[in-house]
C-alpha cells in the first residue's frame, strides 16, 4: 500500500493568511522511525514576518531539506513571463504559499528555504532520528554568508560535538575546536536565562524574525552515560566525576538504598520548547521525546506542566506538539523513554488540574467584578455559562487550527471507560500530598471545573511509530485511543496527528 495511506491519509491544505493564527507550523517528518525519510522535523514562522529573511526556526532536523523539496515538488510549478522571456517558480498553494522562490527545481528551492529563511536550529535531544537531516544539510550551509545556529541545551551540544561532528562519524563542521565554521553552538540554559528579556517573555531567547524560545529539560528513558557540565562531555553514570556536582534531585534520583534504582543509569535528557510570538504574544509547546513522570527515574514534566498551565490559565499557550509514539497495546517496558495514550492521558490529567488551580484566582476575580457591577444600578451582570477555559483568554486576537484530520479506521484497540476512569485513581502526580488530593483521586470522574480547564485545547501528536505492516496504521489507532480515552475522562482537549508535508495555523 502507498505509505501516505499507511500514515492514515491526506488532510486538506490551503493558503496561509496571517489573519489564520500567530503560528504557522510546517510537518516535515511525523514518523519516529523506522523509515528514515519521515523522521522529526518541524517548521515554525510568525505570520507576522510574510516569509522574510531568517523568518523560519526548524524544531529537529530528523528530515529538513529533503522534507522542504518533498513539499515544494508537489506545490510548485513554473509560469513563462512574457516581459523577460524566463520562466519563474509559483507556489500554487500548500504549506510555503505566499514564498517568492529564486529558482526553478524543487531542491535548489528548498536549498534556498533552508540557507536565507532557515534562521537557526532548534534540537530537542542527539538521537539520529531528529538529527540526520542536519549532519547530512549542513554542507549546503558552504553558499550563505554566515553560519547556521544550533541551539539545544549544553548536554546536547555536547553529544552532537563528540559524536556527529567529530571528524570522524560526520566532518568537524561547526566553528568550535578548528572546524569549517557552517555552524554555530548556542548553549541554551534549562528553564530559560533570566537575564534576558521582560515581563511574560523573561527568559526567552532570540531563535528567528519574530520568535523567542525558552527551553526546558526532560526525561527520554534510561543509558549508561550522563553528562558532566564541568568536563563537557559524558560518562559512565557511577562514574567518581558526578559526586562533588550532583544537584540533590539528582542524588535521590540514583539513591543506591532504593533497590528499584540503579547508580549505573542515568535519564537520557531531552528537551522541550516554548515557542512566543513577539507580535501576539501566544506561545506553543512543542517537545522532544518524553517519557512519563509515573514511569522515570528522573521524572521532569511536572515542571513542563507548571509553567503551561499559567500560560493556558491566562490565555497564551494555544497548543502542545507532543510525542506519542506507540498504542495502548504496548507494555510500559517497551516504551523505551516514549508515551503512549494511557500515559499521555495520564500526563494531560496532570496539566488539567494544574491549570484549574491557576484558573481560580482569575475566577475569584471574575466574581469580584461581577458583584461591583451588580452593585451599580442599571449594569447588566457578567454570568459566564462555565468556569474560564483556554478558549475565553486569547492573546489580542483569536486562533484557529487550519489542519484537517481524516476519520480513523480500522479496529478500536482504546481502552474501556472502565480502565480509563481506573486509570485515573493510580494516576501519579507528584510527591506532594497537596497536590494528589488537588486531584481528587477517589472520584470516577473528574469534576466540571477540571473537565473544563482544557476545553478547546489542541493537542498535536508526532513522532509516531510506524508499523510497517499492511492495514495497520498506528496513527489512527493512537488518535481513536486518545480521542476515546479524554472523552471517558471529560478531558476537553482535541487531539490532532498532522501528516509529513501539512501544516496548522495556530
Amino acid at each position: 500500500m502507498p505509505r501516505r495511506a499507511a500514515e492514515g491519509g491526506k488532510a486538506a491544505e490551503r493558503p496561509s493568511s496571517r489573519d489564520d493564527g500567530a503560528f504557522q507550523v510546517i510537518t516535515l517528518g511525523a514518523s519516529g522511525g523506522p523509515i528514515e525519510d519521515n523522521v522529526t522535523g518541524l517548521l515554525v514562522r510568525s505570520t507576522a514576518t510574510n516569509w522574510s529573511k531568517n523568518s523560519v526556526v526548524a524544531v529537529d532536523a530528523g528530515v529538513l531539506m529533503s522534507g522542504i523539496a518533498r513539499v515544494l515538488d508537489r506545490y510548485v510549478t513554473t509560469e513563462r513571463d512574457d516581459k523577460t522571456k524566463t520562466e519563474k517558480a509559483i507556489v500554487t498553494g500548500g504549506p510555503f504559499f505566499g514564498l517568492d522562490l529564486p529558482n526553478l527545481s524543487a531542491r535548489a528551492n528548498a536549498a534556498y528555504v533552508f540557507r536565507e529563511i532557515v534562521s537557526s536550529i532548534l534540537i530537542t535531544h542527539a538521537h539520529l532520528d531528529h538529527v540526520a537531516g542536519l549532519a547530512m544539510n549542513t554542507p549546503a550551509v558552504e553558499f550563505q554568508s554566515g553560519p547556521k545556529t544550533v541551539a539545544a541545551l549544553p548536554s546536547t551540544i555536547a553529544a552532537l560535538k563528540n559524536h556527529v561532528f567529530n571528524d570522524l562519524t560526520w566532518p568537524n563542521l561547526s566553528d568550535e575546536d578548528g572546524g569549517a565554521g557552517m555552524i554555530t553552538y548556542q548553549r541554551l540554559v534549562d528553564g530559560g536565562n533570566m537575564r534576558l528579556g521582560r515581563g511574560d517573555a523573561k527568559g526567552y531567547v532570540k531563535v528567528c524574525e519574530g520568535l523567542v524560545t525558552k527551553c526546558m529539560a526532560v526525561s527520554h528513558g534510561t543509558c549508561k552515560q550522563r553528562y558532566n557540565p564541568e568536563t563537557g562531555k559524558h560518562h559512565r553514570a557511577e562514574s567518581a566525576v558526578f559526586e562533588s556536582i550532583l544537584l540533590p534531585s539528582r542524588r535521590v534520583s540514583i539513591d543506591a538504598s532504593d533497590i528499584s534504582k540503579d547508580p549505573s543509569l542515568a535519564p537520557v535528557e531531552s528537551s522541550a520548547f516554548f515557542i512566543r510570538d513577539e507580535s501576539t504574544g501566544a506561545e506553543i509547546l512543542i517537545f522532544g521525546d518524553v517519557e512519563p513522570d509515573s514511569i522515570s527515574i528522573e521524572p521532569r514534566n511536572a515542571g513542563i506542566w507548571d509553567s503551561a498551565a499559567q500560560k493556558i490559565a491566562s490565555g497564551i499557550l494555544r497548543a502542545i506538539f507532543i510525542e506519542c509514539s506507540y498504542p495502548d497495546s504496548t507494555e510500559d517496558e517497551y516504551l523505551y523513554g516514549h508515551l503512549c495514550p494511557r500515559h499521555l492521558l495520564k500526563e494531560l490529567l496532570v496539566l488539567a488540574s494544574k491549570v484549574l488551580d491557576c484558573q481560580k484566582p482569575l475566577q475569584a476575580a471574575f466574581e469580584s467584578r461581577k458583584r461591583k457591577r451588580a452593585s451599580v444600578p442599571g449594569l447588566p451582570l457578567e454570568t459566564p455559562e462555565q468556569p474560564l477555559s483556554p478558549k475565553s483568554l486569547r492573546p489580542r486576537k483569536s486562533s484557529k487550527t487550519r489542519e484537517e484530520t481524516p476519520g480513523s479506521s480500522g479496529k478500536s484497540r482504546a481502552k474501556s471507560i472502565g480502565d480509563y476512569h481506573e486509570a485515573k485513581k493510580a494516576i501519579h502526580v507528584g510527591p506532594s500530598e497537596a497536590e494528589s488530593e488537588r486531584m481528587n483521586v477517589d472520584e470516577a470522574t473528574p469534576t466540571q471545573h477540571q473537565a473544563t480547564s482544557l476545553q478547546g485545547f489542541r493537542v498535536f501528536i508526532i513522532h509516531v511509530k510506524e508499523s510497517l505492516m499492511d492495514d495497520v496504521c498506528p496513527r489512527d489507532q493512537i488518535l481513536e485511543e486518545l480521542r476515546d480515552g479524554a472523552q471517558a475522562l471529560s478531558l476537553g482537549c482535541e487531539f490532532y496527528a498532522p501528516l509529513s508535508g501539512e501544516s496548522v495555523f495556530i
